[in-house]
């Protein structure tokens, strides 16, 4: 019994102290792009177009800023049905079919799949054919990436819905669209939406992608059809110029992006924690 505990005491503070590294090195990344980062910000930094190096106008992000928003809308728009459809079938019609077994197995290793294969793929089929960089391509690209985590976040969701609750929607005469529209979808409406975020938060650090797709540019957009300026490509290029004003820019951009994936990541566990306590 002695010798159990000891190895549990043993265990548990190794543990104990892993935590507190990873939350060190956390606490130190964070800390360090806060306070490397907040020089940059200021109101020209989300209102004004880049400047070039060395000049003395006032320098921003916002044509960077309005391309990674619209692209991940747009990626949004393009991933959330099929990913929610995609979802359904395999939650509600895949029982025992080959075909369910086989489109969740492609769909779990499109979640680990190098998002820079994505972008080829996409560079590929739509890049080379249109002749140009463009921001349909980079939306194409983020779509690709949150589709099989919207996929299997909302076939989990759809799983957690108590079978009673079906049978008995079916039990009263609902059809079965019925039933999932108004009961099986409202019942995992919560975690369902958390999945989505979840993609949001993946794709919003995503650069490898939009490299073969959207590329970047220092203006504003006039159309979709053309390389579209976003955070991550502009924070690349700042980071690797040997310019100091555009490094500073970079810190910025590298504090920008961390809050909004930290605001969507913790918005993202209150949902699922008030998910788990409803259910």
């Amino acid at each position: 019994m002695q010798r159990r505990i000891w190895i549990n005491r043993i265990v548990l503070l190794l543990s104990s102290l892993a935590a507190i590294a990873s939350l060190v090195v956390l606490a130190w990344i964070l800390g360090d792009v806060a306070i490397r980062g907040v020089a940059s910000i200021n109101w020209d930094f989300f209102t004004k177009l880049p400047a070039p190096p060395g000049s003395d106008e006032p320098s921003g992000i916002a044509n960077a800023i309005v391309g990674t928003l619209l692209m991940t809308a747009i990626a949004t728009i393009i991933a959330v049905p099929f990913g929610i459809l995609a979802g359904t079938y395999l939650s509600e019609f895949s029982k025992g079919n080959t075909f369910g077994q086989v489109a969740r197995f492609i769909a779990d290793i499109l979640i680990s799949a190098p998002s820079i294969v994505i972008g080829v793929f996409v560079y590929i089929i739509i890049v080379r054919p249109m002749g140009n960089f463009s921001g349909w391509a980079g939306a194409v690209s983020l779509a690709i990436i949150m589709l099989p985590v919207i996929t299997r976040t909302s076939e989990e969701m759809l799983r957690l819905v108590p079978t009673e609750m079906r049978e008995s929607a079916l039990a009263l005469g609902a059809p079965y669209w019925h039933m999932l529209l108004r009961v099986i979808y409202r019942a995992a409406k919560t975690g369902m939406i958390t999945g989505i975020m979840l993609a949001v938060a993946r794709v919003a650090g995503e650069t490898a992608p939009l490299l073969f797709t959207s590329l970047n540019s220092p203006y504003w957009m006039e159309s979709m059809n053309e390389p579209l300026a976003n955070l991550t490509i502009a924070l690349f290029n700042y980071a690797m110029s040997p310019y100091d004003d555009w490094q500073t820019m970079a810190w910025g951009i590298a504090l920008l992006i961390t809050m909004s994936v930290l605001v969507v990541t913790i918005v993202t566990r209150l949902l699922l924690k008030q998910r788990r306590t409803h259910a």
